[in-house]
């Protein structure tokens, strides 16, 4: 195992969120993901969208339910910026036995930043302050934020920091970029650092931890950090995790052989749960945006997986991959 920073402390030391993706790293993805690989220690789940009148039915809670949550701890994550219908969510999914719930302050998406919600609210400090000082006080789970360094400018994040000193957060997880950028262009370790120095709280590191390589290098710049959240860069590498904590290595047929069967089990079970085959593959499609990664140079291949239009087409483009 290569020692990450100091002699002293290993990767098995260290954290490992998976990112919460919306479309995607729902609860049967990580369920499926548990099943066939190993090294991340807990999720954070896609966000549950705002609603006036939240009725708390199981459709709207299923991706957080228990039962559906056996493998792994799950964080639940919620979008709201009224603090009534917060609180009120919040107490509910506190009767579900979670300890731990987050307040989305990063999401970059247009249709959730032009409403003042996820990193739209960044450049509003006073109005995230007064939603805390509603909020803190009526819920009896810990809470963690997850935000960008701003929305539209860096020190957006900066300026909220010594605000949030005084609360009893669990953590803030900072994704290292603007909102405005979404997940373009490059992240900013080094605001990190200066958001690192300037906030009393734990910090959480998220954006662009594609390879072990990325990881060592972050953990060598961010020697007390030891919690950090990977998205993408799981569902491109779903080895990453097992990589970063220093798993024996296996070789690349046993890879392969792995990474077939977690894709074949998880194509089984969106099967059984979506409706048709349209759903199907328009949910796998968008997995294989990031998975194809692991099959470098086979990019005529997955030309022709996203012209697929049937599960035979799929399949067969699929196999094609996976045979090289």
């Amino acid at each position: 195992m290569i020692p990450i920073s100091d002699p002293n402390l290993s990767a098995t030391d260290h954290y490992l969120y998976l990112a919460p993706i919306r479309g995607l790293t729902d609860a049967l993805f990580r369920n499926t993901f548990y099943r066939h690989f190993d090294g991340i220690d807990a999720a954070m789940a896609p966000f549950i969208n705002p609603q006036r009148k939240a009725l708390f039915d199981d459709k709207m809670l299923s991706d957080i339910l228990p039962q559906n949550n056996t493998i792994k701890p799950v964080i639940p994550q919620l979008l709201h910026t009224s603090p009534e219908d917060f609180i009120t969510l919040a107490k509910h999914i506190a009767d579900l036995e979670f300890t731990h719930i987050n307040w989305n302050l990063g999401c970059p998406a247009p249709m959730v930043t032009r409403k003042k919600r996820g990193s739209g609210l960044l450049p509003y400090p006073d109005e995230i302050i007064s939603f805390l000082d509603r909020v803190m006080p009526k819920i009896t789970m810990q809470l963690s934020l997850k935000t960008r360094l701003g929305f539209a400018d860096k020190n957006e994040l900066l300026q909220l920091l010594p605000l949030l000193n005084d609360f009893s957060l669990k953590e803030i997880i900072i994704h290292t970029r603007l909102g405005k950028q979404l997940y373009r262009g490059k992240t900013d370790p080094q605001s990190f650092e200066a958001c690192r120095r300037t906030s009393r709280h734990t910090l959480v590191y998220n954006g662009d931890i594609n390879s072990r390589t990325d990881f060592i290098s972050l953990a060598g710049q961010f020697p007390t950090v030891n919690r950090w959240m990977i998205g993408r860069g799981i569902l491109m590498n779903p080895f990453l995790a097992e990589e970063i904590k220093g798993f024996p290595e296996e070789s690349g047929t046993k890879r392969m052989e792995r990474l077939y069967n977690f894709h074949q089990a998880l194509y089984k079970e969106y099967g059984e749960k979506l409706s048709g085959p349209g759903h199907l593959l328009g949910r796998m499609k968008q997995l294989w945006i990031y998975l194809i990664s692991s099959f470098p140079g086979n990019e005529k291949g997955f030309k022709k997986l996203k012209k697929s239009n049937s599960p035979d087409q799929y399949i067969d483009s699929v196999e094609r991959i996976f045979n090289g």
